[in-house]
């Protein structure tokens, strides 16, 4: 069946990890007939949780999408990780999507991931219905969940459902929009009175809705303070105008394990949600770099975004992708603006999970994959070539924490490069690169379990195993002084010979460059480039610890030559040897890497970071209010004291804040630490 953009949500699911995101998910599938039986996140069964990191785990790692039918309307859900270690998976959702639901666990309340998904839910004014999961535990108190929800999430918040049970028992909910009541019998929910004790409260409520209904046209607000009831259609049309506007943001109770508020919630992502046609377009680039709007319908140019890449061992790459607009159909020519290549459609289905459902088309707003795209990858434009656009690509955090990887068997040495590309492949916040000096392949990810879950991923579907080491750290050396040095490289003992003699200048400078200063032909112009070369070779290794040496500016002032021996590799010699004369005069210092890193903080842990950061040995450049309670720090910090800092500010801030970093520069290692460098990075 074809369904038009009206008739589609793309609706996100996100919540802290353990929020029960991927029961809700099962529980929507159960209820609409998808599936016959639930699967169970303990049992390792989920239709969304399917690789096997996932299910050795017990928590999401991959963006899943989980299509289901209900009233005419196609909903996909989008099951996202809860751990930030994932970030990449929601920054690349959010971008597309125009309705989520947060998930809270009735038991723990608003936690640490739920305010930083509701941060990014409201940075991208994407309308939100928030589920109070778990309602069934004991000792629930709703209304102190209501009041944490208003005080850290929106005061507008608002019950669209209220908890109803005999006494402190949690068995149903009353719709406070419909004033319809739904009691869990054991295996079900079915329609029941309002318990007489929740009553008052579940009218006050309703009025409280209708008021703020009316508040958004003077003549419902006439209406309503005449004492007229507003009609069912009335409430329901003001109510998505104001969670479209981000006015309102429902709260939903429920339990996803006894299915209960499913339906509910169902009904209300149709009725309250934006299909993909509502808000505002979407601004694109055109070949030309201008700027034009693309409205979600079939009747605009095909476009659509690629927000996941699967490597898939049997498939190869597939695509998953959102039609922005137009439509797409088996067979069809598309154009990749990023590789400037014109491709066929070769493949189309739709995902459920891990499983494909072939498609011959697919319309503006729903979501779709495909194969053998060449080179194209998560962020990507897929577009008409008639009428080519590409979209703004998602900027992806740096990574924050390395290891390095040493092969368990040296038969997987050239494996593991071309592992590592594929893993690049899916996810963008991994990054791969070889350190030539200290000879180290080096993985980096957002956290020590993103990690984790590369290793685990290595070794269950590619076969690789690794083991890892502590990253090192690439220190220089430089000279702080002027100092002059002797270099005599002579060997003659019958025959061709070595003959070279330079007297040479070294002193401190922006960058490493050579120059001469001879007088009355001492040297030969022609082995000026042998001096420059030995120069340089010598500069790869310093004597204090062995590390290149940067910034010296080297001056040929004086030298002889001979007429017969006198060749480049002699002079080459003997700038080496005058630049080891030389060195040790010059004052040789240690230079550290140094780098930028953006700090986003909690305005209640600001304190404790800067303090941390302080003993860092690190530089506060800026401070800047991000607000919703969040500041931004710059600073700049020495390599050595950030190896862990990924994990060392989820202690500090209760994993609430998050960094990325850069390269920024070298700077003298100081005097107390000198040694301590030296000793640890000793020449052999």
């Amino acid at each position: 069946m074809i369904y038009n953009a009206n008739n589609i949500r793309d609706v996100a699911i996100l919540g802290h990890l353990g929020s029960g995101k991927t029961t809700l998910v099962e529980a929507f599938a159960y209820a609409t007939g998808l599936i016959k039986q639930k699967g169970e996140v303990e049992k390792k069964n989920t239709l969304s949780d399917y690789a096997d990191e996932e299910k050795s785990r017990g928590s999401s790692i991959n963006a899943s999408v989980v299509p289901v039918y209900y009233n005419d309307h196609k909903l996909n859900l989008i099951d996202l990780p809860g751990n930030d270690d994932f970030v990449g998976e929601i920054l690349s959702v959010t971008r597309l999507i125009k309705g989520a639901i947060l998930v809270i666990d009735a038991s723990s309340g608003v936690q640490v991931g739920t305010i930083k998904h509701w941060n990014t839910l409201r940075r991208r004014n994407i309308p939100t219905i928030i589920y109070v999961n778990k309602m069934d535990k004991e000792n629930i108190n709703f209304e102190d969940i209501l009041t944490e929800i208003r005080t850290k999430l929106g005061k507008n918040a608002v019950p669209f459902t209220y908890p109803i049970g005999h006494v402190a028992d949690f068995d149903g909910f009353v719709n406070v929009v419909d004033l319809k009541a739904r009691k869990y019998n054991g295996v079900e929910c079915v329609d029941d009175e309002i318990y007489p004790d929740k009553r008052a409260k579940v009218y006050e409520l309703h009025n409280t809705i209708c008021e703020a209904v009316a508040s958004t046209n003077e003549e419902l607000l006439e209406k309503f303070f005449s004492g007229e009831e507003l009609t069912r259609d009335e409430i329901h049309k003001g109510l998505r105008e104001g969670v479209l506007n981000g006015e309102l943001i429902p709260v939903i109770v429920g339990s996803a394990t006894k299915n209960i508020g499913i339906h509910t919630l169902l009904s209300m992502m149709i009725d309250y949600l934006p299909s993909p046609s509502d808000l505002k377009p979407y601004i694109v680039e055109t070949k030309d770099g201008k700027t034009e709007e693309r409205k979600t319908t079939d009747d605009e140019p095909f476009s659509a975004y690629v927000f996941k890449t699967i490597v898939d061992p049997y498939a190869g790459i597939i695509n998953i992708f959102k039609v922005n607009s137009g439509v797409l159909k088996l067979g069809d020519e598309i154009y990749v603006p990023q590789t400037g290549k014109t491709e066929k459609i070769t493949t189309l289905f739709t995902m459920c999970g891990k499983n494909q459902t072939n498609i011959t088309e697919v319309h503006a707003g729903d979501i779709a994959a495909t194969t053998k795209l060449n080179n194209v990858v998560s962020s990507y434009t897929l577009c008409s070539p008639k009428n080519i656009v590409i979209y703004k690509p998602v900027k992806y955090p740096t990574a924050v924490i390395f290891l390095a990887l040493v092969p368990k068997n040296k038969a997987d040495e050239d494996k593991l490069s071309q592992v590592l590309q594929k893993i690049m492949i899916e996810d963008q916040t991994v990054e791969v690169k070889r350190n030539q000096e200290t000879k180290q392949l080096l993985l980096g990810g957002a956290g020590l379990s993103h990690l984790s879950y590369i290793l685990e991923k290595m070794k269950n579907v590619y076969k690789v195993e690794v083991q890892t080491e502590e990253p090192k750290i690439v220190y220089r050396e430089s000279i702080t002084k002027e100092a002059t040095g002797d270099g005599r490289y002579i060997k003659q003992s019958g025959g061709a010979g070595y003959y070279g003699v330079v007297t040479m200048r070294f002193e401190p400078a922006d960058h490493t460059y050579f120059t001469e200063e001879v007088f009355g032909g001492a040297v030969p112009k022609n082995y000026f480039p042998a001096v420059e070369k030995g120069f340089l070779e010598a500069m790869q290794q310093g004597l204090l610890a062995g590390f290149p040496v940067i910034n010296v500016k080297a001056t040929l002032l004086d030298g002889k030559y001979h007429s017969v021996d006198s060749n480049e590799m002699a002079f080459k010699m003997a700038a080496i040897l005058a630049f080891k004369d030389a060195y040790m005069k010059a004052n040789p210092i240690i230079l550290e890497p140094i780098y930028k890193i953006v700090v986003n903080v909690h305005n209640q842990y600001l304190g404790d970071v800067l303090s941390d950061l302080n003993q860092k040995r690190a530089k506060v450049l800026e401070m800047n209010d991000k607000g919703n309670g969040e500041q931004e720090v710059i600073a700049t910090v020495p390599e050595a004291e950030i190896l862990n800092y990924a994990q060392e500010l989820k202690a500090i801030t209760q994993s609430s804040a998050y960094f990325n970093r850069e390269f920024l520069d070298y700077e003298e290692v100081p005097a107390y630490l000198k040694d301590k460098v030296i000793e640890q990075n000793k020449l052999n």
